[in-house]
């Protein structure tokens, strides 16, 4: 424990001054927000299966899980519409913005935003895109470089809950 280093952050480590300057807000994403833990980890799992990355997936299920989901709505993430009676009104709020940060390149429409904005103040809105969009531009970058997925002694450190 403590000695192995994420797949991702080895190839992040290729660019040293790229990885000084991620670190932080990486940080700050992960202790020093207001929003939920969980509604930012829900927001990084569905940014995982709408961007195809099994790498982000390994990860943050078992997050998502710790942060309180059952394993059944863990699972139904994926294919939430379908299994919609599994998520409150909030995270389905938050996955169906996520959807169109992930998949409809940011465009949000009015209703989506409306609930978004029904559901949270200014800056958890803020903080759940940027945890999308950071994860979006994370899943490009591992899907382009084809970053295996790390032992399963290998985790991420979770931060704050």
């Amino acid at each position: 424990k403590g000695n192995s280093v994420l797949n991702l952050h080895l190839a992040t480590a290729h660019a040293p001054p790229l990885l000084a300057a991620k670190t932080p807000l990486a940080m700050a994403l992960r202790s020093e927000c207001k929003s939920s833990r969980l509604y930012r980890e829900l927001a990084i799992v569905r940014v995982g299966h709408a961007m195809e990355c099994p790498y982000e997936l390994d990860h943050h299920a078992p997050i998502l899980e710790q942060c309180g989901f059952s394993r059944e709505q863990v699972e139904a993430v994926g294919n939430w519409r379908a299994r919609a009676d599994l998520f409150d009104d909030r995270c389905r709020a938050i996955l169906a913005f996520v959807d169109a940060l992930a998949t409809g390149k940011g465009k949000v429409d009015d209703a989506t935003y409306a609930e978004m904005n029904r559901h949270f103040d200014a800056r958890e809105i803020v903080e759940i895109a940027y945890n999308a969009v950071i994860y979006v531009a994370n899943a490009l970058f591992i899907n382009a470089l084809a970053i295996e997925i790390d032992d399963a002694h290998v985790r991420t450190t979770p931060g704050k809950f």
